[in-house]
């Protein structure tokens, strides 16, 4: 594609998407890693995407109001769920979020066997479709994560662990939808995950690597003709892995100095 104006057309609502779910999800990230259950994304986003497929199932209208209510309910019952198991069996809870994970995949492929674009819908809830965001959603994301980043910020901690989970949920939710469970558990895990010997301004190289794995992803997609989601992914993990060879060096760098 040769036309520059096109090539921002598609890439740049693209990227915006990026930008909003790597900002929203970092800090979580650096939550779940730090609460060792670095699977609950996966878990969450897959029940939410059970609620939109089970919307799909009863033929509701796939962009309106009540597809996001079933999803959004489906992944605040998961949350509270877990944070009864966290409370009751704190020391299987990455196990149980496992089972989660499985049951919810399982849920998702009984209510498509009926359907014969089941196995798109399905890729579609993985993969997700990032090249194909609508610009004039994106004005209603951005607030809806301004709001979660708000009050994760502004609570922190005296969110609890009911209230954590309730918004981790609400922010699975959302990005799912936008970008794919995929995308959705790499913008959460690698970006903390690139970061965690980070000595100093951990929160800004986390942001950094989300960023420029959207930018590289995206732009070898176009140049490469490959799928976006899963290139995203690949250059993501790339820039975490470097970043995290640089961070483990660092201190001993330091030290020898």
């Amino acid at each position: 594609m040769n036309d520059p104006a096109a090539v921002l057309s598609i890439l740049g609502p693209a990227f915006i998407a990026g930008l909003l779910v790597t900002a929203t999800l970092v800090p979580f990230g650096f939550e779940v890693l730090k609460r060792g259950i670095v699977f609950i994304d996966l878990a969450v986003a897959q029940i939410a995407g059970v609620g939109v497929i089970f919307a799909d199932f009863l033929g509701w209208e796939p962009q309106g109001a009540a597809v996001q209510v079933s999803a959004l309910s489906a992944a605040l019952a998961t949350a509270l769920l877990l944070t009864w198991t966290e409370r009751r069996w704190p020391e299987v809870q990455e196990a149980i979020i496992g089972v989660v994970f499985v049951l919810g995949a399982s849920g998702a492929i009984l209510l498509l066997a009926s359907n014969p674009h089941g196995g798109e819908q399905l890729k579609d809830l993985l993969v997700g479709q990032i090249l194909w965001v609508s610009p004039s959603r994106l004005p209603l994301q951005a607030l809806i994560y301004a709001a979660i980043l708000a009050l994760w910020f502004g609570l922190g901690a005296r969110l609890g662990r009911v209230g954590f989970y309730a918004l981790f949920a609400c922010a699975v939710t959302f990005s799912v939808q936008l970008v794919g469970l995929y995308l959705v558990f790499a913008s959460l895990v690698l970006p903390g995950l690139a970061t965690y010997y980070a000595v100093r301004r951990r929160r800004l190289k986390a942001y950094t690597v989300g960023l420029l794995g959207y930018a590289l992803g995206l732009s070898a997609s176009l140049w490469l003709d490959l799928p976006s989601g899963a290139m995203i992914v690949c250059a993501m993990a790339l820039v975490a892995m470097l970043t995290s060879g640089l961070e483990r060096r660092s201190p001993v760098l330091e030290k020898a100095a």
